[in-house]
């Protein structure tokens, strides 16, 4: 039997979200204040204008009902991502400084929320300091709405093979705390604290006490949104350097192993294989770089080792920091570079791309599949973790793996039919829909901004971004008919 999709629950959280939003720019708005700057009165109206539409939305879906069902879920992780970008766009819409179009403050805000932290504002060493705490403050959230989706959400919904992660009351399941919420809320405590020690390191390594603060916040959300536009290569200092490697790694590292940590247990961290994998594989690529960077470029040992290990770091981790421009390292390191931004971290982190425990689960599906050619008869059980790695999740784990490629070349595709060169189309596509932030070639590279792009470009790639980080299934099923006839 058909049952009509009950919205109200829906647009009543989506309601509390925006009243969240309102409050950060609030946030922003005082330190605009306390500054001096002139761009108080867009935060000022922009709060205004989001909290009477948030609390105007909760009055109208007020509903007994707290529960949500499989489809309200679908529904509440798109519509609460899109709303809450849509109305994150005000300040970058109402600012007299930056003056941007629809497109672009559309654009800065979902690479904010998004924690992509690809850029169309030129002049940041400028910029009001309410705005550049704005968009930091975006991707901080945006941080922590990406740990609730892994933590809570995307599991439940069985996308894209998280069902791996489910913490419910099952026996085969490690579960740190016993409810997922509760999960979600030591989680947050984590991060804020992680974030306040990495702005305690930058501050003593020599940036200014609201650097220092910005940065730790576009760290630990694995964003990579700079207040300079030379971004961390501003201040060639490479103790900052190394503080920004230690938390951009911790930020690709599940955030609810930490809370096992906190509370003295450090095994689950090393026990988990994707770590593992995740620090290896970073740890040998970085050595690689290094080597060739010393072999072609003549740098010293540990500038190669620093430049390498910093640059790869951000890419694979998708947070886009800059200490330079690995675009003039030679053919080869773009290649590599263009791979790494597929890769991502762990799951249940702040960090984009495909994600390594995925990466895990393709290879034990190739090697069993090798094996099956020669001993067909042979039985190899898939574990992961100590877990049962059945079909269903291999199929889900595959299905991303397809949809994730196909949507870099369809999105690179009409990118070239907007007029963009090769490398622009095809490392802007994979930067969009990976939430890595820089691309490659001279415009958007390391060091250039999306600025340039044209307006339908600028477009695209707003959705791609929302696209990439709701991990596509959970978008594109809203599109069924199936979905909303029950």
């Amino acid at each position: 039997m058909r049952t009509a999709l009950d919205t109200r629950p829906v647009f009543h959280v989506a309601g509390a979200l925006m009243s969240v939003l309102a409050v950060a720019m609030l946030a922003a708005l005082l330190v605009e204040i306390g500054a001096g700057g002139g761009e108080w009165m867009a935060f000022a109206a922009s709060a205004g204008i989001t909290l009477f539409c948030g609390v105007l939305l909760m009055l109208m879906n007020r509903t007994e009902r707290v529960a949500l069902t499989l489809r309200q879920t679908f529904l509440l992780t798109s519509v609460s991502w899109v709303l809450v970008g849509a109305f994150a766009t005000l300040p970058f819409r109402l600012s007299d400084q930056l003056d941007l179009s629809t497109a672009d403050a559309v654009f800065e805000a979902m690479s904010g929320l998004t924690a992509t932290g690809a850029t169309v504002i030129v002049g940041l060493d400028t910029l009001s300091p309410g705005l550049l705490l704005w968009r930091s403050l975006l991707q901080w959230m945006g941080g922590i709405g990406i740990i609730a989706m892994g933590i809570a959400v995307l599991p439940v919904l069985r996308v894209g093979g998280m069902q791996l992660f489910r913490s419910e009351s099952s026996e085969r399941y490690e579960k740190v705390v016993p409810r997922a919420s509760e999960l979600v809320a030591a989680v947050m405590w984590i991060y804020s604290l992680l974030t306040l020690c990495c702005a305690a390191c930058l501050a003593l390594a020599g940036m200014s006490p609201f650097d220092a603060v910005n940065h730790a916040m576009t760290t630990l959300s694995t964003a990579g949104f700079s207040t300079r536009d030379a971004s961390i290569g501003d201040w060639n200092n490479p103790v900052i350097e190394w503080i920004l490697v230690v938390f951009m790694m911790a930020g690709g590292v599940p955030m609810a192993r930490f809370v096992s940590a906190l509370r003295g247990d450090l095994g689950p961290i090393w026990r988990d294989t994707q770590v593992r994998w995740y620090l290896g594989f970073m740890a040998v690529v970085s050595l690689v770089m290094a080597a060739w960077l010393y072999a072609t470029l003549d740098l010293p040992v540990d500038d190669a080792v620093r430049l390498s290990t910093f640059n790869v770091v951000s890419v694979v981790t998708t947070t886009g920091f800059v200490s330079g421009d690995y675009g003039l390292w030679g053919p080869t390191a773009i290649m590599v570079f263009l791979i790494l931004s597929t890769i991502g971290g762990c799951t249940g982190s702040t960090t984009g791309g495909i994600k390594i425990f995925r990466f895990e689960v393709l290879f034990m599906v190739l090697r069993v599949q090798i094996h099956r050619l020669y001993t067909p008869h042979r039985v190899l059980p898939l574990r992961y973790n100590d877990r049962s790695v059945d079909a269903d999740v291999m199929i889900s784990v595959m299905s991303f793996g397809f949809v994730y490629m196909a949507s870099i070349f369809l999105v690179a595709l009409a990118l070239g039919g907007f007029g963009l060169d090769l490398v622009t189309a095809l490392s802007g596509a994979a930067s969009a829909i990976g939430n890595i932030g820089p691309g490659l070639g001279p415009i958007i590279g390391p060091s250039g901004t999306f600025q340039p792009l044209p307006d339908n470009a600028k477009w695209l790639l707003s959705g791609a971004m929302l696209l990439g980080r709701l991990e596509f299934f959970t978008l594109l099923v809203l599109f069924g008919r199936a979905f909303w006839r029950g």
